[in-house]
């Protein structure tokens, strides 16, 4: 091992790499704990805590040269100070560079003894993002230091890193900190992909790991800012790989070590299915039969089933999911399905105990609403095993709930739950040497890069086609302009005997935000349309009558409901022709999808009108355009992440510890294809690699070990 630079401290009996970060100059009990918070607990986290952006002070320009936009230094003498109130303080400076162009200095957020330093004559060295002003270009709230009358300022040498700050970490405190870090970089750093492994990746192997981190730590000043900042330079990109690898891999073995348990083999005659098939109104889809096949191949084994199904809405997954639990039940196990809101379990609820009912096979409601004797009939009716098949929400995950033979998991909307309550079921198995099968249910289609990324953990099912009989829904834009318009439609659309959704995104009014409250919206409904049974819903709205509200809506007792976005996902009423859904601009496309998909779900045409208010964003267009061009939810989930980025698609409980230090997966999707097959050599030819690599990038946050 090389010796270790002159001067730094030797961490090689603390630890070496994973050495704690308490053991660097200047850290103490409370700056390493807000080190830790932020995820940074040894000295190569630091190494690792790659910087966000990076400007440029190596080299001055003149002022005649700024672009707007462009961020750039110069310097100058102060020529002007002028402090004002213009609708709010501020303090104005005029500088001159050399060539006699002058450039305004704006300040907001000043102190009065900031405001005296700057004054006429000064020399300062100025960088900031110019902008097009009154009287040319200004910047505002430049960063800045003053000059001696005789000073001969040096440039800097490589470009300045921006790290993220943290609580209790300041931006200045970070960068100090990765300095010192790095200075034990070249002598405890490791190279944990072998050269065939890079080649195979297509990056360039002739960066090791050391010269990527000391490039991106301090770049040298001919990097191009442009290459930096769209994560394309050499250095980054084999980082990037390598991050994206790490993440795959913390998942495959997961899987791994899931599997290794051990499940029980769910084999059976099929007496129950075809009982059940023979009794639904409808047959299966080409597409239902394929998902039902690989999911029975699954549950034959004895190993655990671990499989994402993904169903546009209305494609007939809970169907499915009732032909699996029958194949567990005749053989003699307990099935859970897990839904995240009272609502749509009650809807699963209400759909398995018709379909089942009538098979003998007894079904059980738990969620939190249960209470005393009806829920310690419940539970002990899953612990004597009477009771085959229990649905409900978070509530069959407490500790309380103990089953007499659990052998299959499904859970629903997983996005809506945390990423470790994927797994929180797995301990009810029969013993600690059987976990259940899972079912991962989702009718928010997941891009194919997140599936790769997020799900790799899972095998995964499509249910790519819709029941016949169902006709598209026509979907159409409206300004808000239009609000008669669309309420005559209603009145029309009701008078035909179908039943419509108007959808606010607000229970109640704000001053704040530009949206019609649901109970507002009731109200001038009810006005304008005496004729008609108008109905309220919202979250707020206790379950008893929230249900009743839903049943009378479902036997045609009211015409129009008005809702918030609780009847996002689990209502299911095929005479609703109509939905109306106001603010839309205001919602994401998964969002829009889901709603949309409410109509639509019987033989009669329906529409979805998305009402929206001006002026829209660009954003908000390019969402009520995708929504207008198409009905295919997968399509949308990739233009919704290309829109909003993957935290956001995936829900941020689902992503909560899948940050990312350097990859984007929006902008790396290139590389996941060779990250699978990558991963496929590493474990077989370097297995003793996996779990250093893993432990480099994602360390702790393991996401889903120990669950």
């Amino acid at each position: 091992m090389a010796s270790a630079k002159r001067g730094a401290p030797d961490l090689a009996g603390a630890g070496s790499a994973l050495a704690a970060v308490e053991t660097l100059k200047g850290v103490g009990a409370k700056l390493g704990e807000s080190l830790r918070a932020a995820g940074i607990a040894t000295v190569a986290d630091l190494w690792f805590n790659l910087p966000l952006r990076y400007e440029d002070r190596t080299r001055l320009s003149a002022i005649r040269d700024l672009l707007a936009g462009q961020q750039a230094q110069v310097e100058g003498v102060v020529t002007a100070v002028e402090r004002g109130f213009r609708f709010r303080p501020q303090l104005k400076v005029a500088i001159q560079d050399a060539a006699g162009d002058s450039l305004a200095l704006r300040f907001f957020h000043f102190h009065g003894s900031q405001a005296q330093q700057f004054r006429v004559g000064r020399r300062i060295r100025v960088f900031g993002d110019p902008r097009p002003g009154l009287f040319g270009f200004e910047i505002v709230h430049p960063s800045y230091r003053f000059l001696a009358d005789d000073e001969s300022a040096g440039l800097n040498e490589t470009l300045d890193p921006i790290y993220s700050s943290a609580k209790g970490v300041g931006v200045a405190t970070m960068a100090r900190l990765v300095q010192q870090a790095l200075q034990y970089l070249p002598v405890h750093t490791e190279d944990l992909l072998p050269r065939p492994i890079l080649l195979l990746a297509g990056v360039e192997a002739d960066w090791s790991v050391e010269r990527c981190l000391n490039t991106l730590h301090t770049p040298p000043a001919h990097v191009s800012l442009a290459e930096l900042g769209a994560g394309r330079h050499p250095a980054q990109r084999r980082l990037i790989f390598e991050e994206l690898l790490a993440h795959h891999l913390s998942l495959r073995r997961q899987r791994s070590e899931l599997q290794a348990i051990g499940a029980i083999a769910l084999k059976s005659r099929g007496k129950l299915r075809s009982a059940l098939l023979s009794a639904l109104p409808f047959e299966l889809t080409a597409a239902q039969r394929r998902v039902l096949g690989e999911i029975d191949q699954d549950l034959r084994q004895a190993r655990p089933m671990l499989r994402l199904l993904q169903g546009d809405v209305g494609s007939g997954k809970t169907v499915v999911a009732a032909l699996a639990a029958l194949q567990a039940i005749e053989a003699g196990a307990q099935v859970a399905i897990v839904a995240p809101t009272e609502l749509l379990a009650e809807q699963h609820f209400r759909s398995l105990s018709n379909w089942l009912h009538q098979l003998g096979v007894e079904v059980a409601w738990l969620v939190g609403k249960i209470t005393g004797k009806a829920r310690g009939r419940v539970l002990q009716g899953i612990l004597d095993g009477n009771v085959q098949l229990v649905v409900g929400t978070h509530a069959v995950m407490q500790s309380s709930v103990v089953f007499k033979r659990l052998a299959l998991c499904v859970i629903d909307e997983q996005h809506r739950f945390g990423v470790h309550q994927r797994l929180a079921l797995r301990e009810k198995g029969p013993s600690k040497f059987e976990v259940p099968h899972q079912l991962v249910m989702t009718a928010t289609p997941i891009p194919r890069t997140l599936a790769m990324t997020a799900y790799a953990d899972l095998d995964v099912s499509r249910i790519d086609q819709l029941p016949p009989g169902r006709t598209p829904v026509r979907t159409v834009v409206v300004s808000n302009e239009r609000r008669n318009e669309v309420i005559e439609r209603i009145r029309e659309n009701c008078q035909h005997g179908t039943q419509a959704y108007w959808v606010c995104t607000l229970i109640e009014e704000s001053e704040e935000v530009q949206a019609q409250a649901a109970e507002s919206a009731h109200a001038m409904l009810q006005a304008a349309l005496p004729e008609l049974r108008v109905g309220l819903i919202h979250g707020r709205l206790k379950p008893q009558p929230r249900s009743e509200i839903m049943a009378a809506f479902k036997a045609g007792e009211i015409d129009l409901l008005v809702a918030t976005t609780v009847i996002e996902v689990g209502v299911d009423v095929p005479n609703a022709s109509l939905m109306l859904i106001e603010n839309a601009e205001r919602l994401g496309l998964a969002q829009l999808h889901q709603l949309r998909g409410r109509v639509g779900r019987g033989s009669k045409e329906s529409s979805c009108v998305l009402m929206y208010q001006s002026p829209l964003s660009s954003t908000a267009r390019a969402r009520l355009e995708t929504m207008r061009e198409t009905n295919d939810g997968f399509q949308i989930a990739e233009r919704d992440l290309e829109l909003r980025g993957p935290g956001e698609v995936l829900g941020t409980r689902q992503t909560g510890d899948m940050q990312f230090r350097i990859a984007d997966l929006r902008r790396d999707a290139d590389q996941l294809e060779r990250v699978a097959a990558v991963a496929d050599q590493l474990l077989t030819e370097y297995p003793d690699r996996v779990e250093p690599l893993v432990r480099r990038w994602i360390g702790a946050a393991d996401r889903f070990a120990n669950v």
